[in-house]
């Protein structure tokens, strides 16, 4: 480091220059005065070209004059107002924010500032937009990094699901698989749909309506279609199906019987009669088909058994003439004959009493019952159907024991409503445990004459006149007349006959390994019972033929039927057993000699009188009404609309029936409002 300092010699300024560290290097002059041999020597040895400052300050003084004006205006450029306290304060004292040019004392900004300054020095508003813009930036940086991940996992996405084999959309693939658009009318609120492409790889969207008709007359023209003959399929939705007919009208083309198939029951009871009208309506040549489709778990049949409830609370179709439309009473599970079964459902699985049938998949083994009915708990459980429950200890071990409230001991619709949350296995158990005690239920009321079954068809071999109608009143005021019909009714089934109906189904390759005769594990009044079991529609569900009835109304589960009959290979065992207790049954009920109705009795009676009165019957409803509520026995105590077809004949006959111990005290009843009326 080189200092100097001053000193005077003759008038003239020569400086002592000294280096730091080190002697005197020499007594200089300014160089502003000096000659060149003195600069070149200061220059060599680092000072360089300096001057005392006596030169800047005259200079300085000497424009002096000059800039007066201008020293005026630039001492105010030297103080500035604080825009926070708004004080003025000289400039080098306030912070100027390099952002929105803010000049405030650093003891106003909040918090104060008492950081360093930089020449970028950005006030706490500034910071924060400039915090915002930059997270702002790194947001976009990652969304996008985001969605260009998400778009290369939606590429391998597709092309894992082009590599499957998925079915089409179901309404298209059901055009498609009945023949396509060109024989299928769509009766929908859709504006397109996928066909088949030409070359028969994959599928085309394609708009519904063709150019000559537009959207909003798309439907009304495939509708037309299907009338005049053209398509003789039709498909219909909820959004088509108001306002539009398709039954066997007499003034179309198209009068074929119709089948309707319904895919799925609509919730609302009043959808379900407006979608079952579009093919039921008057003028028609013909009523048409209906089929209900479901899947094989037992919960799903809770909706046909909603819609059931609520047609049959209006009356429709669900009762009186089954022919007129689709038959639901079947799956009406919520009616007192359901709420019974359910009832005793639920104490058979609490162990409070015992099951009237063996559930499903159990033998008449304690043990194997035994573990339906833990099973069963553990799914009542988890469903909320059983509450406070609890393991037991001590005696019951290990028993799960809890309690069913009331109003859940006869709610069925919550008890199919919740066996949707079960797996599939004790799902169907459960259900067909419950269907197979409302079948006995319903058995007993039969018999006890207590089951409402609307109007009943008389169904047997052989259904024949025996003497001629005997008009038993007339009316005075329109004349008309109520007739007495006696039919003799033969209802068994001939050993051959049964055993063609088994070579046929075994020829025609439809039965199943347990189809066959069976025979009655136990005797009853001195014999043992034979029968035909042939399996039905639904898998392990079989039919009943006996020899004296024909077939049973009931169908029998596998279970139930391997629990009560052995099976028999024997083929002259049956036939004995068979033509014996055929030929028996035309004398005497089941119950023998012994029974205490007597002639009266028809149970497993196969030859039987059948009385029904015909003709004018409102009028004197009443009379007979009040005739049977007199007779013994509560089966017979019933008023029930009966039909049948005579097999020699064709006759026709709808009527109330009569029983034959009723018979006597209905025309007494009759006479007597004969006399009065005369």
């Amino acid at each position: 480091m080189t200092t100097h300092r001053e000193i005077g010699v003759g008038g003239s300024r020569w400086w002592k220059v000294q280096r730091h560290g080190t002697a005197e290097l020499g007594i200089w002059p300014c160089t502003t005065s000096s000659d060149d041999k003195r600069l070149s020597a200061m220059r060599s040895i680092g000072l360089g070209e300096w001057n005392c400052g006596l030169q800047d300050r005259s200079e300085k003084m000497m424009g002096a004059a000059e800039s007066s004006d201008d020293d005026e205006s630039s001492s105010d450029e030297e103080f500035h107002m604080c825009q926070i306290c708004n004080s003025e304060e000289e400039k080098s004292l306030l912070l100027n924010c390099s952002g929105c040019s803010l000049r405030v004392h650093p003891s106003c900004l909040t918090p104060p500032w008492t950081g360093m300054l930089t020449d970028d020095w950005s006030c706490y508003s500034c910071k924060k937009v400039e915090g915002q813009e930059e997270e702002h930036d790194a947001n976009v940086a990652d969304f996008s990094k985001r969605y260009d991940t998400a778009v290369e996992r939606k590429l391998k996405i597709l092309d894992v699901i082009r590599s499957l084999d998925l079915p089409n959309n179901p309404l298209d693939d059901i055009i498609d698989q009945l023949g396509g658009p060109d024989k299928v009318a769509e009766i929908t609120g859709r504006r397109g749909m996928l066909i088949r492409a030409s070359d028969g790889k994959g599928v085309v969207y394609q708009a519904r309506n063709a150019k000559e008709v537009s959207m909003e007359m798309i439907n009304m023209h495939e509708k037309q279609q299907f009338m005049d003959d053209k398509k003789h399929i039709a498909i219909i939705s909820e959004a088509g199906s108001a306002g539009v007919s398709l039954h066997a009208d007499r003034r179309a083309k198209n009068q074929r019987r119709r089948v309707h198939v319904t895919l799925e029951l609509p919730w609302s009871a009043d959808r379900a009669i407006q979608q079952f009208g579009r093919t039921h309506r008057s003028n028609q040549t013909s009523a048409p088909q209906y089929r209900l489709l479901f899947t094989n778990l037992g919960g799903e049949k809770r909706f046909a058994s909603i819609v059931a409830k609520r047609l049959e609370s209006l009356g429709a179709l669900t009762q009186g003439d089954r022919r007129a439309g689709p038959s639901l009473s079947a799956f009406n599970y919520d009616s007192n004959y359901g709420k019974k079964a359910l009832t005793m459902v639920y104490r058979g699985i609490m162990e409070q009493d015992s099951f009237p049938v063996v559930p499903p998949r159990c033998s008449d083994n304690q043990a194997s019952i035994q573990e339906f009915i833990t099973k069963a708990k553990v799914a009542l459980v988890s469903v909320g159907i059983i509450r406070d429950s609890v393991v037991c200890n001590g005696k019951d071990a290990g028993k799960l024991s809890g309690r069913i409230v009331d109003s859940d001991m006869h709610d069925v619709a919550r008890f199919l409503n919740r066996l949707l949350g079960l797996a599939p296995d004790i799902q169907n158990r459960l259900f067909d445990l419950f269907t197979s005690i409302l079948d006995v239920v319903l058995h007993n009321a039969r018999r006890e004459g207590q089951l409402d079954s609307g109007i009943v068809d008389i169904k047997a071999k052989s259904v024949e006149m025996k003497e001629p109608p005997k008009t038993v009143h007339i009316d005075s005021l329109s004349g008309a007349s109520t007739v007495l019909f006696t039919f003799t009714i033969d209802r068994g089934v001939t050993w051959e006959s049964a055993k063609a109906m088994l070579d046929e189904r075994e020829n025609g390759g439809a039965g199943s390994s347990n189809d066959g005769f069976y025979e009655s594990k136990r005797e009853w009044m001195g014999r043992r019972h034979f029968t035909l079991a042939l399996e039905g529609s639904t898998e392990g569900i079989y039919k009943i033929i006996r020899p004296a009835i024909g077939e049973a109304l009931r169908e029998m589960p596998l279970t139930e039927l391997k629990s009560k009959y052995r099976k028999v290979s024997s083929i002259d065992k049956v036939s004995k057993g068979w033509q014996d207790e055929y030929d028996v049954s035309s004398k005497q009920c089941m119950h023998g000699s012994k029974c205490k109705v007597g002639s009266y009795c028809t149970v497993g009676r196969r030859l039987q009188e059948f009385n029904i009165l015909g003709g004018l019957i409102l009028p004197v409803w009443g009379t007979i009404e009040k005739a049977l509520a007199k007779q013994v026995y509560q089966n017979h105590k019933r008023v029930r609309v009966v039909r049948l077809v005579t097999t020699n004949d064709n006759q026709r006959i709808v009527g109330l029936f009569v029983p034959n111990a009723a018979v006597e005290s209905v025309l007494t009843g009759l006479q007597w409002v004969q006399d009065i009326e005369g």
